[in-house]
């Protein structure tokens, strides 16, 4: 495949990362090719190669706010065609513990929609770029370098089926965005570079989701019912509104603990949640789909910024840098932010330095809530990994954090922000907020109050 243009940027993968990625690179190449297995154009269901296109879909405050800046009026369109939006510390209930946490409305716009049409809008308004084109069901079979092996040139693909011949897509960058699964370690170790060191937390993580109408209103008037997972009852469930005037549930379990996927035993996990609400909610749910299920065995962190070399003309981006707890729903928000580190690097025209990219993917981007999630990770006793007198310090203040937080709005609306990556961790750790948290929480958790009686849902009313 012969370079046509003068510049030519290669994403491997189109994921929601290597969508962010072409976006940023298409305004510094003339022409980005997003390779994929799968078909891309006008799909509007899961894609095989993407197994949580079926699961919860969140994108964090943050990143929901990079995607409107890569993509102006992205979010107005969303809402316009369907897709609920509400406040995500005062809209959603948030429940710590079983304790719900008081909401606090702190303008952060949630717009909850399923796994395939958030991808559809962003692929959709990618595939738009004049510079941009889909290389859809091809195989990637490795890289091109130079003799040397110093320089990426190109990425060698294959139709799917392997019955058409190999061919080179020549190019003067590459970036890795197929997740997970990344081939870039191997590809490093054949080239003669060291092995990439790798972070992992084994967190026996299995989910399930189904998807719903409903004949009655549970949230009365909130967007969302989000009991979070804790040591004492390692199981957790997001119940929201989402496109198409359908509910989605995500039910889940820690250490092994899985969610079936029989009907009956998926409503008994659910039944045993730490709160009633969406047990009581499906009642009057009418299932839509069957359960389906997900297994997440262990976290990963790939140490590309400890690397002493690595060859140009080759960056790494998303899930396949780090792959987060996806209870956290940090993976999208992070690949959001990354592509403002790959647009950084690409001001100059020249060649980004890999070294320098992945040193400020690591401070920038994923430092802060790698810690973050992993010092929750490691408040389950049977998670295995060190815990330091700084992650103990932080699980304690969590904890008083999440407890002061169902006596008081304000620190549930400053926790959100934090947890939507729009403060850093850091504001937690203010010495104010450090003193409400201890005089908000001195005498634990409030009762969570009765719920109200349950009343007709609102679409069902509007068409009475």
């Amino acid at each position: 495949m012969d370079n046509v243009t003068n510049t030519r940027a290669v994403v491997l993968g189109g994921s929601i990362a290597g969508l962010f990625a072409a976006r940023v690179l298409a305004d510094a190449y003339d022409e980005v090719v997003v390779v994929d297995r799968d078909r891309l154009a006008g799909v509007s269901g899961p894609r095989r190669s993407r197994p949580q296109g079926r699961h919860i879909n969140a994108l964090h405050c943050r990143g929901r706010l990079v995607m409107e800046e890569l993509f102006p009026g992205i979010t107005a369109q969303m809402i316009a065609d369907g897709c609920p939006s509400g406040d995500m510390a005062g809209d959603v209930r948030w429940y710590f513990d079983g304790k719900r946490a008081q909401p606090h409305f702190v303008d952060l716009l949630a717009v909850p929609a399923t796994a395939p049409v958030m991808e559809r809008y962003i692929r959709e308004r990618t595939e738009a770029l004049p510079a941009v084109k889909f290389l859809e069901q091809h195989e990637i079979l490795g890289l091109t370098t130079t003799p040397d092996r110093s320089h990426v040139t190109g990425v060698r693909v294959q139709r799917v089926g392997g019955d058409s011949a190999e061919e080179t897509v020549t190019a003067d960058l590459v970036v890795d965005a197929t997740g997970r699964g990344s081939r870039t370690p191997l590809w490093l170790t054949q080239l003669g570079y060291p092995e990439v060191e790798e972070e992992r937390t084994k967190i026996g993580l299995g989910y399930v989701t189904q998807h719903y109408v409903l004949h009655e209103d549970p949230w009365h008037g909130d967007l969302a019912i989000i009991p979070v997972a804790s040591p004492r009852v390692p199981r957790g469930a997001i119940f929201t509104k989402t496109d198409g005037g359908k509910v989605e549930l995500t039910v889940y379990g820690l250490l092994g603990d899985h969610p079936p996927t029989d009907q009956a035993g998926f409503y008994d996990f659910v039944k045993s949640l730490a709160v009633p609400d969406i047990y009581d909610a499906l009642q009057h749910a009418e299932p839509i789909d069957e359960p389906v299920a997900f297994r997440f065995p262990t976290t990963i962190r790939r140490r590309y910024e400890r690397m002493t070399s690595f060859p140009t003309g080759l960056l790494v981006t998303g899930d396949a840098v780090t792959c987060f707890n996806p209870v956290y729903a940090q993976g999208q928000t992070v690949a959001a932010l990354s592509a403002l580190v790959l647009r950084q690097h690409l001001h100059s025209g020249a060649t980004p330095d890999p070294l320098q990219y992945f040193k400020d993917l690591a401070h920038d981007v994923i430092d802060a809530p790698w810690e973050m999630t992993h010092t929750v990770d490691l408040s389950y006793p049977e998670v295995p990994g060190r815990r330091t007198l700084k992650v103990r310090i932080g699980q304690a203040y969590l904890a008083r954090v999440q407890a002061a937080a169902t006596r008081d709005g304000s620190i549930t609306g400053a926790y959100m922000r934090a947890a939507g990556m729009v403060d850093p961790p850091s504001a937690l750790m203010r010495p104010g907020f450090m003193l409400k948290v201890l005089r908000k929480s001195w005498r634990g958790p409030a009762p969570t109050p009765p719920r109200p009686a349950s009343q007709p849902a609102v679409a069902a009313t509007q068409a009475a």
